[in-house]
């Protein structure tokens, strides 16, 4: 396979990763530029290995090593599907480069949870929505779990809170998967709050439920900064590099339903593709990964294993 050759079967294979439910949109870029390197140096299908150790590498400037095996394994991906068309075509090998390090995952505590809705009702400007939308959307995301992004998406019509029960209707998430997540009768309360000061505070018409000041709807990136900053100010996350952050709180909704789960003596394992589902996850084991070993679930996790040696038998 030539080099000229490559750029066609780029385009139909992000179509085809489209079509299986993966979201292309930050990995366009990055494949067009490999795409672009390999045919600026005429590297032929044997030579492509090679070629993709080298790009990934070539952006130590811009990012660590963590980033750079991140980019062999986008072109990697891409090199498998080349080579089912062409044999020609080599993959290098996964471990040429060191993988990154899952960042530990902060579980957020009852007393933290309670200081960051707190801290989030002194947002500025003052008499605006903005303190409404970050207190309610923080309660959301730790009662149900949600992806932040799947709650900023939100539109006012897939709130259904008069509902029996009340439910939120997710649709087209991560690989384009739709769901039905109910509410607990306190979640629900809360929304309703929110959606009266909406239509009370909200600087014009939104078809989005949870608005900025602005009136437009909230970005991912806003909300991720004001986390951030409602985190450091508590002192929960430092000043720089890597910490607390929004994503914890669905990790610390997983902690805690587990938690739940072993005090009130059911088969939490018999429970997980419950779980699975409720998340919006493909597989189980998908939903394990979102668990940290927290001296409160281990706690509970010992005691259930005690209870079984001890009665021999139980969940």
């Amino acid at each position: 396979m030539t080099p000229d050759q490559v750029g066609s079967h780029l385009e139909r294979y992000l179509d085809l990763r489209r079509a299986l439910g993966f979201k292309m949109d930050g990995q366009i870029s990055r494949l067009r530029d490999f795409v672009a390197f390999i045919a600026a140096r005429r590297l032929d299908g044997p030579e492509m290995a090679q070629g993709a150790l080298d790009w990934a590498c070539s952006s130590s400037r811009t990012c660590g090593p963590a980033g750079q095996a991140h980019r062999l394994s986008l072109v990697r991906l891409f090199l498998a599907h080349l080579r089912a068309i062409d044999s020609q075509v080599r993959v290098p090998e996964s471990r040429l480069l060191p993988r990154s390090v899952r960042p530990k995952p902060h579980i957020y505590s009852d007393g933290e949870i309670e200081a960051l809705v707190t801290a989030a009702t002194s947002l500025g400007p003052r008499g605006s929505l903005r303190p409404h939308t970050y207190t309610t959307l923080i309660g959301l995301l730790v009662s149900c779990g949600l992806r932040a992004s799947e709650a900023l998406r939100l539109r006012v019509s897939k709130v259904e809170l008069e509902a029996h029960p009340p439910l939120l209707r997710i649709l087209e998430t991560k690989f384009r998967k739709s769901r039905v997540v109910p509410v607990h009768p306190t979640t629900a309360t809360a929304l309703r709050g929110y959606a009266g000061q909406r239509r009370r505070l909200a600087n014009g018409p939104s078809d989005y439920f949870f608005v900025s000041h602005r009136g437009g709807p909230v970005t991912y990136e806003a909300a991720k900064q004001t986390f951030r900053l409602l985190a450091r100010r508590l002192g929960i996350r430092g000043p720089v590099g890597r910490g607390a952050n929004l994503h914890g709180l669905r990790h610390t909704f997983v902690v805690r339903r587990m938690i739940a789960w072993y005090r009130e003596g059911l088969d939490v394992h018999g429970h997980m593709p419950e779980l699975s589902v409720y998340l919006g996850h493909l597989r189980p084991e998908d939903t394990y990964w979102y668990l940290t070993a927290t001296p409160e679930l281990l706690g509970a996790a010992a005691q259930r294993f005690e209870s079984y040696a001890t009665h021999g038998g139980g969940q």
